[in-house]
């Protein structure tokens, strides 16, 4: 069975957006001449963690005396904290808990071609999901603090949740590139259906049939089989060419063509990965993410290093936070400055993680990452942030490609699914 990169590879070369023989050639000649001429390069972080981070958005904000570029691309890590479960964990991801909805595989209940069928496995789990349900997390807060003090250029977002927007994040600056429940249509004419009419639908387990020519209705939500949104292939072309900073946070970076944004920012970007464990690392990808970055628009120096690079010999732009998000994302408020801003708005969201053990694992997570390759470069320490990072101590709070959609696809290595989040 082809591997999923072969297939998006066969597609894009069939559109004519790749010469396969042609790139083949010349990723050897790129390799074979990077290997032979790759030097050191100067780092672009003073340190490779969130204080390097934290300083380099202040430096850009007085070099080009504007705020710094901030592209965030999230995944499920940002939203568990809401309560809303991931799919793969093994034991309480969802993909372990549907056999209450009698399906023929777990990955059915997002299959475009079985929903046709019987879309009432999905409607039930529609209700448990549904934004409605739950409060944003400190991260989605954090996402909005971005937007606030003017940083945020976009989030990517593959969660399906609608958070970034219930967190306050204006939909023109977020990116659902599997989709949402901020609106929903018709699988066969493609009309719209009416929120109201969908909201009933859910909350009674009940399909909605289109007014028009009574297919069946589902929200905006990608499923297999189905194209991602031309909106995520249009900004990614450009937001990650202008960024300053690409953060990437809670997320496995298994699903394309999502996971090969990472390399789409150029070679003089910073990147941060806030997660639980890394992931996207250079030495891991497969060689032929550069072609499938190509197919996608992007080209020179980006699709050459699609990978984090935490190695400390080669390492020059990648930092590295080892936690949870919320965690992650509290500490660097902190380094900036905002960490009452952040508080007030916890408080105000009612966010089921209210932040007053952040200290405390953030402190270990910091231990963690000291151990984890992603070790800080000599630098004088900036007494700002060294205040803020000491200030942390007493955080509480008590109360397709243009011209034709590339489908949503998922790495060879990781379960079907994740269409909500990976």
């Amino acid at each position: 069975m082809a591997s999923i990169l072969e297939r998006l590879l066969r597609k894009a070369a069939e559109r004519g957006l790749l010469d396969e023989e042609k790139e083949e050639k010349e990723d050897d000649g790129a390799r074979a001449q990077g290997q032979e001429a790759e030097a050191p390069r100067t780092p672009l972080l003073g340190s490779f963690d969130l204080q390097g981070v934290a300083r380099h958005i202040q430096a850009t904000n007085t070099r080009l005396g504007r705020p710094a570029r901030v592209v965030a691309a999230v995944g499920a890590g940002v939203s568990v904290s809401a309560g809303i479960p991931d799919f793969r964990t093994p034991g309480t991801g969802l993909y372990d808990n549907l056999e209450k909805y009698d399906l023929p595989e777990p990955t059915a209940v997002f299959d475009i071609r079985y929903f046709r069928g019987n879309p009432a496995p999905f409607y039930m789990l529609a209700k448990e999901l549904r934004p409605d349900n739950y409060a944003p997390t400190p991260a989605h807060l954090f996402l909005r603090l971005l937007h606030e003090k003017g940083h945020l250029q976009r989030v990517f977002t593959q969660n399906i949740d609608s958070l970034e927007r219930k967190a306050g994040v204006p939909a023109e600056r977020v990116v659902a590139a599997h989709g949402n429940f901020d609106g929903a249509a018709c699988i066969e004419c493609g009309a719209a259906c009416d929120d109201r009419a969908m909201a009933r639908g859910i909350a009674d387990e009940a399909p909605v049939r289109c007014q028009r020519c009574d297919g069946l209705c589902k929200p905006n939500i990608v499923f297999f089989g189905e194209d991602l949104p031309q909106r995520f292939f249009r900004l990614s072309r450009t937001d990650f060419r202008e960024c300053d900073l690409l953060i990437v946070m809670g997320t496995s970076l298994s699903v394309q063509p999502f996971a090969s944004i990472v390399g789409a920012p150029d070679d003089c970007t910073p990147r941060l990965l806030v997660n639980r464990e890394k992931v996207g690392e250079r030495a891991r990808r497969d060689p032929r993410h550069e072609a499938l970055l190509r197919a996608m628009g992007y080209s020179g120096a980006a699709s050459q290093d699609p990978g984090f690079d935490f190695d400390p010999e080669t390492n020059y732009r990648d930092a590295l936070f080892l936690g949870d998000c919320d965690a992650g994302c509290a500490r660097l408020a902190e380094m900036l400055g905002w960490g009452d801003d952040l508080r007030a708005l916890v408080r105000e969201h009612g966010c089921r993680n209210d932040l007053s053990g952040a200290p405390a694992r953030a402190e270990e997570e910091q231990a963690t990452n000291a151990d984890s390759g992603a070790k800080p470069t000599a630098g004088e320490a900036d007494p700002g942030v060294e205040a803020a990072v000491a200030e942390l101590a007493g955080l509480s709070v008590g109360d397709a490609t243009a011209g034709g959609g590339t489908q949503h696809q998922e790495a060879e290595d990781a379960p079907p699914g994740a269409v909500i989040a990976d």
